[in-house]
């Protein structure tokens, strides 16, 4: 990573990883999609293949998004005990777009810190 660092000056993996760029220009875009991955940066050429974020972002999403989620369910169910349809036309949709919406951003601030930490699999650190 010594060559990447004197031609790519480091980027914040935490912008780079909300905006889906590139960890090592930030200019190109990581997600083919909604989640998939590129093959490679169109801006500065970098190979994807080392990118591989496991099920991190998904375990983050669960608790961030489920804290959210019910929180906001026992909220309105002791202020206006509705009946539960009104939870379900609710909650059904805004847990779906914010699951999806967080899972992008975590696994691209992830996949940032990762190689920001040169992180391989199966691998100690020196």
């Amino acid at each position: 990573m010594s060559e990447d660092s004197a031609q790519f000056p480091p980027v914040d993996p935490v912008k780079t990883g909300i905006k889906g760029c590139c960890p090592r220009c930030g200019n190109g875009q990581l997600f083919d999609g909604v989640l998939g991955l590129k093959p490679r940066c169109a801006a500065c050429g970098l190979d994807y293949s080392f990118a591989d974020a496991g099920d991190g972002p998904a375990v983050f999403v669960i608790l961030i998004v489920g804290f959210i989620i019910i929180g906001s369910v026992l909220w309105l169910q002791v202020n206006y005990a509705p009946p539960i349809w009104v939870h379900i036309l609710l909650f059904a949709p805004l847990t779906i777009i914010l699951s999806l919406l967080a899972l992008r951003w975590a696994k691209g601030i992830l996949i940032a810190m990762q190689y920001r930490h040169n992180a391989r699999e199966g691998r100690l650190s020196d």
